[in-house]
């Protein structure tokens, strides 16, 4: 492909100060969980896809999704792992011939079975992990969620991260005058 004399083009560094956004190339998000990253230290983060039914794909498609209250387990006797409380409505323009999913049915994720004994090996060594949607996207086609393995903050660690965000918003907007 390359000639003996011709050099294989070299990628694009990003600048230092560059925000890496490779893990969110081809994303098409549909909702994401920000009360999660103020409530909870995201120690992880994995990728899993959804089993779904068509009315739910239409209305995802369509942005209706309520992703705050859901949290996900992984039995112990079993390789799956299961979305409780995550809200999908009804699509409307669904056919009335079809029997119509329930919104905040139990979902299966799907994930490899390595993926997922590491995660229960490791919520089962420590203790205080939850897993925690944080997005529901479209990747490809397929519908994803990100999962977090998340620990619990307390009031104190909240306090800091507000203290810390704030500082920085006080540093930027001192850097622009």
């Amino acid at each position: 492909m390359y000639g003996a004399m011709a050099r294989k083009p070299e990628k694009q560094k990003a600048s230092p100060g560059a925000r890496d956004t490779s893990h969110e190339a081809g994303r098409d998000l549909v909702a994401s969980n920000r009360r999660a990253f103020h409530e909870y230290m995201v120690l992880d983060r994995f990728e899993a896809g959804m089993k779904l039914k068509g009315s739910e794909v239409k209305s995802l498609r369509a942005r209706h999704c309520e992703i705050s209250d859901a949290y996900a387990m992984v039995p112990k006797d079993e390789d799956t792992i299961y979305l409780f409380n995550l809200q999908i409505p009804e699509y409307a323009q669904a056919s009335t011939l079809f029997e119509a999913h329930e919104p905040k049915r139990r979902r299966v994720l799907l994930m490899h079975r390595k993926e997922i004994e590491k995660l229960r090996d490791r919520m089962g060594r420590e203790q205080g992990l939850t897993l925690i949607p944080l997005s529901v996207y479209f990747r490809r086609g397929f519908a994803k969620v990100e999962l977090g393995l998340c620990k619990g903050k307390k009031a104190h660690d909240k306090r800091e991260a507000i203290k810390a965000r704030d500082a920085k918003r006080q540093i930027e907007r001192r850097v622009r005058r």
